[in-house]
């Protein structure tokens, strides 16, 4: 059989060498970022939301890097372009025929030194970074909602840029909008600015393209501390305060650790329910989902997670999605460092737990070639190969390197390295030559075993294993019960928190009995929790039973929440029988409509 990923990447390099521009070092940009490079994108846009459409245009700033070339190739998806322009004068292009993965390159006939081209365009009303919400989508029901999602390569839907993490760009933006909305960006927000239909924006940090990001809604702003604060619609906006009043604490945490941050502000923007992720570090923005608002502070996990990809990710960036493990590997580990400081060493290791059972999970399904921490993802799509490998795999090859040199010695060592990178994006081999120099010398590590860790699939023998004490009492209890030696009401839970319920119930056999499942739900009302993690794990359970008293919940949990991570294993498991498949196909069909582009795509597959 023909391996369709080299032949989809040698067509790939067929296109560019038959459209007259090479392919470049970043196997999902076809822009030619190595001979010319985009350093400032200034924006002009108007928010059409009768349309669903951004029109406007965009200025960019060029630096040659190759005097002999006379074109700028840019990335686009979707774009309707219109004219483009340099000094006044119209310059020739040729928008190409769309790739189904990395959309269409966009090829300008252009003067080798012309420091400006400015580009009118339109979006398309299904750009897939873009979500268009209805007044009906959004928590208030008053006023429709746009939000971005531009990781991993969705910003050239919105904007024709090179779309590589490669790039850093600075940028200025000024956005119209209706005049009872509000916008903001990844940018320098003014809370105070007047609602009067007119927002600018700087960021004067170059950034990749990945983290330009928009949002438009009825939104409300409080200071949480002297640099942070919360955007929400405004019935949201008091429990978001309270659920993340911690997030001064953890940047000034944070700071003392690693290095003072670098982005003046931090900010939290709550998002409609149908945000498809858990957050997007977008820089002195991230997006959130509110799926985190638990009333208990037991998921802010997720804000430690997006404050420190300030650091790892945002500042020193993986220089392509192959290399993904540099931004997320290094911002769990962070995660995991920042919660122990904040809420104690017990806390700290039933995350790790729940982390590393994760990532067994994944270990447990995933090809060899994706357990790999450098994935080659030529012809692919970077969306389809996310799983717990970057994250929990990444965090546990640094915690090894952390446990062998000493956490001081290498607290010492992350804030040189986050320094020495700041504002650059970097792969995989000039992080290995970094911590030659810095770590595997000096403290006789072994390469060999580093290099298993990053270039080979599964887990080094011997490598560290989270364990928690707070788990052993739930072990305890769960297997007490499952041998039928106690009721479900006399298991001693009064003082159990989030994750030892999760460790309860992702822990429990996929097969119970309906009377079993009877008594878990009647003692603990699991079918009516509103933590959003424990109703997840508990309706995994009802689906793979086919517990029918909670299938009513199931159907209103799978409709009203858009976060992939929390739906997609759920209409997996529903696929997997007929009965189910028949229930999931309706119940998509009828939250399709409120799911963002990137969660439509992830499980449409399920019932095609």
């Amino acid at each position: 059989m023909i391996n369709t990923f080299k032949l989809f990447a040698a067509t790939i390099l067929l296109v560019c060498s038959l459209s007259g521009f090479a392919q470049t070092s970043d196997p999902h940009s076809f822009a030619n970022f190595d001979q010319v490079n985009v350093s400032h994108i200034d924006l002009n846009l108007n928010v059409d939301f009768n349309k669903k459409q951004l029109t406007g245009s965009a200025t960019l700033s060029l630096k040659w890097l190759d005097k002999t070339t006379n074109s700028l190739v840019l990335d686009t998806r979707d774009l309707t372009i219109k004219s483009i322009n340099s000094g006044g004068k119209t310059l020739a292009y040729k928008l190409h025929k769309a790739d189904p993965n990395l959309g269409s390159a966009l090829v300008i006939d252009i003067a080798n030194g012309t420091d400006k081209v400015t580009i009118a365009y339109s979006t398309s009303p299904n750009a897939s970074g873009l979500q268009w919400l209805s007044p009906e989508q959004t928590t208030e029901k008053k006023h429709p909602f746009l939000f971005s999602q531009a990781q991993a390569i969705h910003a050239r839907s919105f904007i024709p840029l090179q779309d590589s993490p490669t790039v850093r760009v600075t940028y200025a933006a000024t956005i119209t909008t209706p005049k009872e909305l509000v916008a903001v960006m990844s940018a320098n927000n003014d809370a105070s600015a007047p609602r009067n239909g007119i927002y600018h924006f700087k960021m004067p940090q170059a950034i990749p393209s990945y983290l330009i990001a928009i949002a438009v809604g009825d939104l409300q702003f409080q200071a949480i501390g002297k640099d942070t604060g919360v955007y929400a619609e405004p019935s949201v906006l008091a429990s978001a305060v309270n659920e993340f009043s911690d997030t001064q604490a953890m940047l000034d945490i944070t700071e003392k650790m690693y290095g003072a941050y670098p982005w003046e502000r931090y900010d939290l923007l709550i998002l409609p329910s149908s945000f498809p992720f858990g957050g997007m570090e977008n820089p002195r923005l991230s997006f959130i989902t509110p799926t985190v608002i638990a009333g208990d502070k037991s998921l802010v996990s997720l804000i430690a997670h997006e404050l420190a990809h300030s650091w790892s990710g945002n500042t020193v960036t993986n220089s392509s999605w192959r290399d993904l493990w540099l931004n997320e590997g290094f911002t769990t580990y962070l995660t995991y460092r920042i919660m122990e400081v904040i809420y104690g060493t017990s806390r700290f290791d039933m995350e790790a737990l729940l982390g590393y059972q994760d990532l067994q999970a994944d270990l447990a399904v995933l090809k060899k070639d994706d357990q790999r921490l450098t994935i080659d993802l030529t012809g692919r799509d970077p969306d389809d190969v996310f799983s717990n490998i970057p994250y929990e795999k990444g965090a546990l090859f640094i915690r090894e390197i952390e446990q062998q040199v000493g956490r001081a010695n290498f607290d010492e060592f992350l804030m040189a390295y986050f320094e020495h990178f700041k504002f650059q994006s970097i792969d995989t081999e000039t992080f290995l030559a970094y911590i030659q120099k810095h770590l595997i010398t000096p403290y006789h590590l072994d390469l060999d075993r580093i290099k298993q860790w990053i270039y080979t699939p599964g887990l080094p023998k011997n490598h560290p294993i989270p364990k928690s004490d707070a788990f052993t009492i739930v072990d305890q209890n769960r297997m007490s019960w499952l041998n039928g030696n106690v009721k479900a009401t006399q298991l001693d839970v009064k003082e159990w928190t989030v994750h030892q319920w999760l460790h309860f119930l992702n822990n429990l056999p996929d097969q119970l009995s309906a009377a079993q499942l009877v008594e878990l739900d009647s003692a603990f009302k699991l079918t009516q929790s509103t933590n959003n993690e424990i109703a997840h794990s508990w309706l995994v359970l009802v689906v793979k039973n086919d517990y029918q008293p909670a299938f009513e919940r199931l159907e209103t949990y799978l409709i009203s929440i858009g976060r992939n991570k929390l739906v997609k294993p759920l209409y997996r498991e529903l696929a997997k029988t007929s009965k189910g498949k028949k229930f999931g196909k309706r119940v998509f069909n009828i939250a399709k409509p409120g799911y963002h582009p990137l969660t439509v795509k992830a499980n449409e597959g399920f019932f095609n």
